[in-house]
């Protein structure tokens, strides 16, 4: 069975690889919702993308549960919303490894409201909690949902192996997001990007640039090396056709890849967590699937899977 996850966790390692190149932000967990839905073993996945409140939140999710979900009520949804039993396990401190519901609430998860639910809705029974590691509260990540038997122990291994690799995904998602609307000023910046053949990757380095962050911050940030990094920046600078970090900046500002300072402002917004095409609000009241105060740490993705 090992050398099965072996080839799992390459081919969701590919598909994060080509997640990294797209340049649409919103298109980045679709492209991993599918593969990742199979590989852990599951029938459906639902992504969480940013912060819930009492009264909504933005989720990912294929048509189908879309639809099914649509048709609950608000006192159903909010069961759903409750994240029952993983937001105790992880506001307790129990870090952040994938669980499913069955191992954590023993007989009692059989037996409760959010069983019930998806049963009814969904006609599903099991569910495997793969949050992000390192995310702020409420805690961001994945759900996936099956029928009939518990997940295996090869599907939590699989599901623990491709957190890092997420992580990269939605670091990159909420760079690019940030970096639309930031050059958004200066109009069209994506035509302006592909006129200097500047990838995806190489403009959320850029962004960073721009932060003064240095080589071994800006690898914390995205889940790489500080040699990634550097690559990354070389890159940059030949595209460019600059020298260093400086006039590098300065020429992307005047290109207008990035925003120039604002003198009159004190900080830079912060990123914005739109919502993508295909995730539905869910205006009810409850909390997140893993809420709870951040644990931070998690395995950093091995340099390839952050190119």
């Amino acid at each position: 069975m090992l050398h099965g996850l072996d080839r799992a966790y390459e081919r969701l390692t590919g598909l994060a690889v080509a997640a990294l190149h797209e340049r649409e932000p919103e298109r980045l967990w679709p492209l991993l919702a599918d593969a990742l839905t199979d590989l852990c073993g599951g029938e459906t996945l639902i992504y969480k993308l940013d912060d819930w409140n009492e009264g909504n939140g933005t989720l990912g999710m294929s048509a189908a549960a879309a639809a099914e979900l649509g048709r609950l009520g608000g006192e159903a949804l909010g069961v759903l919303r409750s994240g029952y039993p993983f937001a105790h396990h992880y506001a307790a401190g129990l870090g952040r490894t994938p669980v499913t519901a069955r191992r954590l609430a023993g007989e009692a998860w059989a037996a409760s409201e959010t069983a019930r639910v998806l049963g009814r809705a969904l006609d599903l029974d099991q569910v495997l909690a793969l949050p992000l590691p390192g995310t702020v509260a409420p805690i961001t990540g994945c759900l996936v949902y099956r029928s009939g038997t518990d997940f295996t122990e090869d599907h939590l291994r699989t599901a623990e192996r491709a957190q890092p690799l997420l992580a990269a995904v939605e670091q990159q998602r909420q760079l690019l997001e940030q970096w639309r609307r930031l050059a958004a000023t200066a109009g069209e910046p994506e035509e302006r990007a592909a006129d200097c053949a500047l990838t995806p990757r190489e403009l959320t380095v850029l962004l960073l640039l721009t932060d003064a962050l240095t080589a071994d911050a800006i690898g914390r940030r995205l889940g790489i090396s500080a040699r990634t990094v550097h690559k990354h920046v070389e890159n940059i600078y030949r595209k460019l056709g600059t020298r260093d970090r400086l006039s590098t900046v300065l020429h992307a500002q005047r290109l207008g890849l990035v925003p120039a300072p604002d003198r009159s402002a004190g900080r830079r917004p912060a990123p914005d967590h739109g919502r993508a095409p295909g995730h539905v609000r869910l205006p009810v009241r409850g909390q997140s699937p893993g809420g709870g105060r951040p644990q931070g740490g998690g395995r950093r993705p091995e340099d390839h899977n952050g190119r």
